[in-house]
Parts: C-alpha cells; structure tokens; sequence
C-alpha cells in the first residue's frame, strides 16, 4: 500500500515513521520549509535552543518517552526551586509557593467544582457524557458569569485556563474544559511541575524528534507542499498541491492518504467527494498562544531566591517559567500570552510586541537587568498552524465533531493531536493519534501501490 502524508508535524511524522517501518511505501507532504509543526526550536544563544511550541512532558507520556528512548534524546528537569512571583493588579508580591495571593477558600471552591464536571466525563466518548448537550452548549464564560460568584475565582479561572489549555473562557464550550483536563491526566496532574505533565523538557527542544523521525524515512519530506485539494475514487487517491515556484501544478497519487494537521486546516482543505461530517466549524477556535523568550547572561533571578515562574492577571505576560539550560550558561525566561491577551498581542507590530513584553518583565522582575534578548513566536500569526497549543471546541463542537473525529472518510484518514482522546492537545495526544492511524492502515492489507507524483495534463 502507498500512502500519502499530510503534515510533518509529530502526528504525521509518528504514522509515517511506523508505516515505513512495516514496509508501507510512503510521502510526505508538508507547506512549511520545516517540518516540526507545532514544535520548533528559538535560538537563543549559540548552542542554546529553546522550545518556541510544545514543549513539556511528564512521566504518565509513556509513547513520547519511548520515542524519546529510540531516538537517543534526553530530558531535562524543569526548574522551580525558590519563590513564586505575581504582579496582581499591577501589585507585586512573592510566595514561597505557586498559589496567588488570592482567596484561598474561594480558589479551593472553584477547583473542587471543576474536579467535579472533569470527574463527570466520559473519557472515551465525551458527547455522551451525563448532560453532555446542556455542557456543550454552554460557554465556560456564561458557566463562569452564572455558578462562579466570589471575584479572585473569576480573576483565576481565566489565568489558569490561559496556562493549561491556552484557551479564553468565551471562546470554549464547558464540555471542551472538562474534557481537555480529563484527558491530560487530570487538573492536579496537567497543573503540576514535580511529578506532573510539566516535570520535563526535551534537551536541545522538542523539535529535535522531530527531525529524528524525519530522518528515518526513506523519502525527504517534500517541503514547500501546501495541499489544496484530494480526490478519491475506487482505484486511490490524488492529493493536489498549491503551485509550486515555478508556477506548476504539483499532483500526487497513492492508495491512501493520512491527513496530520489541525481541525482548521482540514477544513480549508477541498476533498471531493465532499465531507460527510467538518473537521472545524464556524465556532472552533485557535489555540490562543504567543511564546516571548527572554534571555540573560546566566538565569540571575536564582540569585534573588526566584525561580522565574510567574503569574499575572493582566498581559501580556500571563506566566512565567524557567527554561534555562541545565548548566546554567545562560539564563532563558518563557513568558505566555494566552487566551484573550493572545489576541490583543498578536495584533501588534513586532516591534510593539517586544516593547510590551520588556515592560511587563521589568514590572515583574524590578530586580533583574533588561534581558538582552527578546524573541517571540506568535502562534496566532501562524498560517501553517492556525494557533497552539491545541483547537477550542467552541460551543457544540464536541456533539457535532466528536463522533466522527477519527473516521477515516473513504481513503482519507485523520491524525493529529486533536484526534485523539488521550492527551488531546498534547505531545503525547499526536503521537498515539500517529499510531493509531498507522494501525488502522497496516492492518488495511491492501497490496503496494507507491505513492509517486503525476504529471500535470
């Protein structure tokens, strides 16, 4: 069987690396001139990369340890001895540990009820869940306005939803949240350094197992390759491209296609026959997410007992953490703009992006020199990715996409960290996603056509 990937992302580079390993002739087509996807290395320093996407992982990512393992890459510890830092309100105070300076009962209140709806989900079929129409329906906004009554759990909700799911509280349905947390490992677990899905970075960035697996196929991965159109009939598949440089059209055909990218690119995508069920409606949204890396001569703010991470109730940079190497040789602070103030972020100028970032940090760490490099990734921007972390299920997604989200569509099937039920969202969602829908064709047993490109008319 020949078969055509779309997307070099993780997702795609997990299926084709284990297609090839089963004797399945494949090609991959990407539209960057990178492959990686949603992960990708910042340069910082010489010799220092930091993670501009996807970045952490804990021990329960058991599929991406093992790639990990197989590709002789490290991790490395993520740092957060000494204080936390918040700047409320343009207030700023310090504590010993990562709860704000907020209500205490209110804030405990607030995440027993949102233990409470993740505990109600059903992990394997989210629209069946008990109440599943009335929760889809529902924004966590109006959820917010109508059963979250003490202000500092309002204040925190959208910060924390910001940090774990890059998500404005409007933009997402009640179900999506409950479901995204259940399907991470759970609040404690996502939200959590030591021991939790934070506890590790990639050495050298996530983007490098990505170019492991790349290399391990028989085919260089065809970058520069933005697929507008795939048609299929009896006989396969043509998955047509964008014109390339040279003003040709550029064709494929195969027995079969796996279709890697987000929920929002699928759709743009023209298939013919048509689809039964979207990969994306009018309400799904982007993950809100823009990365800002500061650096230092070395990670100074250990020196004042801080450990770099942070929060704030205003933007852009909601949080902080300390992505320094693990020798210390520089100093690497990430800040995250998400939700809402992602939005307002990315409609700034460059330059104005990097201002707003540098005040904010001088507002947030008085106490620290100017970094001396400032760089931003701004997901939001991105054509090739349309947001990060992950999608939003906005209010009836889940009851519309979520029956048919891994279907294959004839010859057409589907990977991507959105497609999966375990770790939606993650690294480690895109990397079973790849397996399964590896699975799913290997065990199709159809004999080998190989994908091979076709000459225009």
């Amino acid at each position: 069987m020949g078969v055509i990937v779309v997307g070099a992302g993780l997702a795609g580079l997990t299926a084709a690396a284990e297609l090839v390993s089963a004797g399945t002739e494949v090609v991959v087509l990407e539209a960057r001139d990178r492959v990686g996807g949603r992960m990708l290395g910042v340069p910082i320093s010489p010799g220092v990369v930091a993670d501009g996407g996807a970045a952490y992982l804990g021990v329960r990512h058991t599929e991406l340890l093992r790639q990990l393992r197989q590709h002789g890459l490290d991790v490395v510890p993520t740092a957060m001895a000494g204080a936390s830092t918040f700047l409320m309100s343009d207030r700023q105070t310090t504590t010993p540990g990562r709860l704000p300076p907020l209500d205490v009962v209110a804030i405990g209140d607030l995440f027993d009820r949102l233990e409470g709806l993740v505990a109600g989900v059903d992990p394997q079929a989210p629209w069946q869940t008990r109440g599943a129409e009335r929760q889809d329906r529902c924004t966590v906004a109006r959820w917010m306005a109508e059963d979250v009554r003490h202000p500092d759990a309002r204040t925190f909700l959208p910060l924390f939803l910001g940090e774990m799911m890059a998500a404005d509280p409007a933009a997402i349905s009640v179900l999506h949240m409950a479901f995204y947390l259940r399907s991470g490992g759970g609040i404690r677990y996502l939200n959590a350094f030591d021991g939790g899905a934070q506890q590790w970075r990639i050495n050298g960035g996530s983007h490098r197992l990505c170019e492991a697996l790349a290399d391990r196929l028989v085919r260089p991965v065809r970058l520069g390759h933005r697929v507008v159109r795939i048609d299929q009939d009896a006989d396969g598949v043509v998955v047509r491209c964008a014109p390339g440089v040279d003003g040709e059209p550029r064709r494929y055909r195969a027995d079969r296609v796996v279709v890697a990218v987000p929920p929002l690119l699928a759709q743009n995508i023209e298939f013919r026959p048509g689809l039964a069920t979207p990969r994306a409606t009018a309400v799904t949204g982007r993950g809100c997410a823009a990365k800002v890396h500061l650096g230092y001569p070395s990670p100074i703010w250990r020196e004042h007992g801080l450990s770099g991470w942070s929060m704030s109730t205003d933007g852009p940079l909601l949080s902080t953490v300390d992505d320094s190497p693990p020798d210390g040789s520089v100093g690497v602070l990430t800040g995250f703009v998400t939700g809402a103030a992602a939005s307002a972020f990315s409609a700034l100028t460059a330059a104005a992006q990097r201002a707003a970032a540098l005040d904010h940090v001088g507002r947030l760490f008085p106490q620290l020199p100017p970094p001396t490099r400032c760089t931003v990734t701004d997901w939001l921007a991105s054509d090739y990715s349309r947001g990060c972390y992950a999608a939003l299920f906005g209010p009836g997604d889940w009851l519309r996409l979520g029956p048919t989200l891994s279907d294959p569509h004839g010859r057409v099937h589907w990977a991507g960290t959105e497609t999966s039920l375990e770790f939606f969202g993650l690294m480690e969602g895109a990397i079973r996603s790849g397996r399964r829908v590896a699975a799913e064709l290997i065990q199709s047993a159809e004999p080998v056509v190989p994908p091979r490109e076709v000459l225009a008319p």
